[in-house]
C-alpha cells in the first residue's frame, strides 16, 4: 500500500493524502503584506492538479512589529482578509486543503522594516539574526496574544480550512521556548518546560476562544534548537504532551533557533528523529519536513512510523510537477 496516498482523517481533519506543502516565503506580497497577482498565480501553479493534500501558507505576520521581512504577508489588518479569501480559494478550486500560518518574528524583526521597537522574549542575542531585542513587558504579552487571536480568526473568515502557530526557527514563540534566549524572571520563565509554554498556551487559549473548539489549530514546534544549553528532544516530547492536551490538532515538526535545516545533516527527512519521538508521545497528526525531494524515500519515512504527514517544500517549490509524479 502506498501510504502517502491514503486520506488521514481525525476529530477535526480530514485530508485526502498526507503530502503537504510546508510554510516557505515568497516575498511577492505587497509593502503592506497584501496579495499580489504574482502570490495568487505562484499559489495557482502549486497547487495545479490538487495533488497536494494540505497547503501550509507562507507565515504570516499578525502585527506590524511582528513583521520578519520585505514581501511578507499580513493577517495583521482586516483589509488583508480580501487577499487571503482569493488564495484560499484558488487552492480550493484546485482540490486541495489549506491552512495559514501565522507569526511573529519577535527579535528576529528589524526595526528598519518595521518601524517599531524590536521585541523579544529577553534582551539577549537572537542566534542567526545577531539581534538584540527589549525584554517584551506584561502589556506587550498581552497585546500578542490579542494579535494572534485576531489574526487567527481573519484566518477563519477567510475560508482557509485552520491555522497554524509558528513556534520555531528563532521567531517569538521559539525565543520563549528556548533556554537560550528565554532568561525572564517572571512566569514566563525558562525554568521549566510548563513555563516556557506558557505563552504559547494562553496564545491557544485564545484563539480557541475567538475561533471556536472545532476549528483544526496546528503548531509548528522548533523541537530541537541543535545547540548546547538550547531545547532538547526530550523538552519537546514533553511540550508536545502538552500542546495536545491544550487542544492543538497537529504538530508541525521543524528545527529551533537553528532554523529549518539541522547543522551537519544532509540526508533527507532530517528532523526525523524529532518527528518519531514525539509521534510516539502523542495520539495527533505529526508532520515531518527537511530536506525530502524522493518521493519513495517520504513514503519509506510514513512506514517507518517517523511521522502522519510529509511536507514538500524546495523540491516543490523548484518543480510544480513534483506532487503530481509523487502522486
Amino acid at each position: 500500500m502506498n501510504i502517502l496516498k491514503t486520506p488521514l482523517k481525525t476529530g477535526r481533519m480530514d485530508l485526502k493524502n498526507r503530502l503537504v506543502m510546508p510554510p516557505m516565503a515568497s516575498s511577492k506580497a505587497t509593502e503592506e503584506g497584501r496579495v499580489t497577482p504574482q502570490l495568487r498565480d505562484f499559489y495557482a501553479e502549486k497547487s495545479a492538479g490538487g495533488y497536494i493534500g494540505l497547503f501550509i501558507l507562507e507565515h504570516s505576520y499578525v502585527s506590524i512589529e511582528g513583521k520578519a521581512g520585505k514581501g511578507q504577508l499580513s493577517v495583521s489588518d482586516n483589509r488583508d482578509i480580501d487577499g487571503l479569501k482569493d488564495l484560499a480559494a484558488i487552492i480550493h478550486e484546485n482540490g486541495s486543503k489549506v491552512m495559514a500560518q501565522i507569526s511573529h518574528a519577535g527579535g528576529s524583526a528589524k526595526s528598519e522594516i518595521t518601524g517599531k521597537r524590536v521585541l523579544g522574549a529577553s534582551a539577549v542575542v537572537v542566534p542567526r539574526t545577531g539581534t538584540v531585542p527589549e525584554e517584551m513587558t506584561g502589556q506587550d504579552i498581552r497585546k500578542v496574544i490579542d494579535d494572534f487571536a485576531s489574526a487567527a480568526v481573519r484566518v477563519k473568515q477567510a475560508g482557509f480550512d485552520g491555522v497554524e502557530i509558528h513556534s520555531a526557527h528563532g521567531y517569538l514563540l521559539n525565543q520563549f521556548y528556548s533556554p537560550l534566549t528565554n532568561r525572564r524572571e517572571d512566569e514566563y520563565n525558562a525554568f521549566t518546560v510548563e513555563n516556557r509554554l506558557k505563552l504559547h498556551l494562553e496564545i491557544i487559549e485564545a484563539i480557541r476562544n475567538a475561533v471556536g473548539k472545532d476549528y483544526p489549530v496546528a503548531l509548528r514546534l522548533g523541537a530541537c534548537d541543535y545547540m548546547q544549553g538550547g531545547t532538547t528532544l526530550q523538552d519537546s516530547v514533553m511540550a508536545a504532551q502538552i500542546l495536545e492536551k491544550a487542544g492543538i490538532d497537529m504538530l508541525d515538526i521543524s528545527g529551533g533557533l537553528c532554523g529549518s535545516a539541522r547543522p551537519g545533516v544532509k540526508e533527507q527527512g532530517y528532523f526525523s528523529e524529532l518527528a518519531e519521538a514525539v509521534k510516539r508521545s502523542v495520539g495527533i497528526p505529526v508532520m515531518l519536513t527537511g530536506g525530502i525531494t524522493d518521493a519513495a524515500y517520504a513514503e519509506r519515512l510514513l512506514k517507518d512510523n517517523k511521522a502522519d504527514l510529509i511536507g514538500v517544500g524546495r523540491a516543490v517549490l523548484k518543480d510544480s510537477l513534483w506532487a503530481k509524479r509523487a502522486i
